[in-house]
């Protein structure tokens, strides 16, 4: 979405988990599957867990659902709690407060998912823009 905007030099986009339970490994096979079936190819992807300096380096610090927003609530500095959100906050289409967590589900809870990801993301899209527009002309 940042690319099809033409945003790619100004904004950047990064994932983390809040916990280490998969760092250096790729996405789940049935996420990596879901995903490539809507053109989006997460095979080189690595899990990494959030660090201390993301929270000073990003300007919005997106959470799936409440334990993680918790957990990044406790890690983050006061100064940059204002950061910290739901992505289903931007979601325009869904009422879901959190995105579900698919894994111990079929197929179908990753297409679910990616439902919710996409809807939200062009929510956060929207906000961003404006952001990145108003940055460009200052």
């Amino acid at each position: 979405m940042v690319d099809e905007a033409g945003l790619a030099g100004v904004i950047g986009v990064d994932s983390a988990g809040t916990h280490a339970y998969h760092v250096g490994e790729a996405p789940d096979v049935r996420s990596q599957a879901a995903a490539r079936k809507r053109g989006y190819e997460l095979s080189a992807h690595v899990a990494r867990q959030v660090t201390a300096d993301d929270f000073r380096e990003f300007d919005l610090i997106l959470a799936m659902d409440w334990e993680n927003l918790a957990a990044l609530q406790q890690m983050c500095p006061k100064v940059y709690q204002h950061k910290l959100m739901l992505l289903m906050r931007f979601s325009n289409e869904f009422e879901e407060a959190t995105v579900p967590d698919p894994y111990y589900g079929g197929p179908e809870g990753f297409a679910k998912v990616l439902d919710y990801l996409e809807d939200a993301c062009e929510g956060v899209m929207e906000v961003v823009r404006k952001r990145a527009l108003q940055y460009q002309a200052a």
